[in-house]
């Protein structure tokens, strides 16, 4: 919903952490959970690393909401479900992130969530949803070639988005 999207951001931002630069990670150097290439890309032009490092809380604000948030419909998605769904746009693209939700829910997954989308996710049980889009994102994970590396980290992140995801529905039908 409209009102998630500072607490969810927040909660992402967690998992994110600062700058790190692996040489096993595929998305390169990045800084609270902007790739260059996302930053390059927001900012119609090419920015440095030292650029990225010292990245203003506007733009990543901007970045997230633009790129992550509005494509996955954050704000028309139930409580929990826009965190859930915003938490792997971040880790693994809005495409797929929408296109498992499509899956699900039983409409064509185009990786474009329209009103139909949204319609079909008004009559789809938000808990089953949940659980399903973590069942996903694990699978997911452990099927991509540096699971070994980053595997464990990546299903505390799904495991803890989950969990508070849930947490919130139920706080929110309350």
């Amino acid at each position: 919903m409209k009102e998630n999207f500072d607490y969810c951001l927040k909660t992402i931002l967690k998992h994110e952490g600062g700058f790190v630069d692996h040489p096993e990670d595929p998305g390169g150097a990045t800084n609270k959970g902007i790739t260059k290439k996302t930053y390059d890309n927001y900012m119609r032009k090419e920015m440095t690393v030292d650029e990225l490092k010292s990245i203003p809380v506007d733009h990543v604000n901007g970045i997230y909401s633009k790129m992550y948030w509005s494509p996955v419909k954050g704000n028309d998605l139930p409580h929990g479900v826009d965190l859930s769904a915003f938490d792997w746009a971040v880790n693994s693209g809005p495409r797929r992130a929408c296109k498992e939700i499509q899956k699900i829910v039983g409409v064509q997954a185009d990786g474009v969530i329209g009103p139909i989308t949204l319609e079909s996710i008004k009559h789809y049980s938000p808990i089953s949803l949940l659980k399903e889009l973590s069942e996903e994102r694990e699978s997911f994970y452990r099927g991509l070639p540096t699971f070994e590396t980053f595997g464990r980290g990546w299903l505390r992140r799904n495991e803890e988005t989950y969990q508070l995801a849930m947490k919130i529905l139920n706080s929110s039908s309350e």
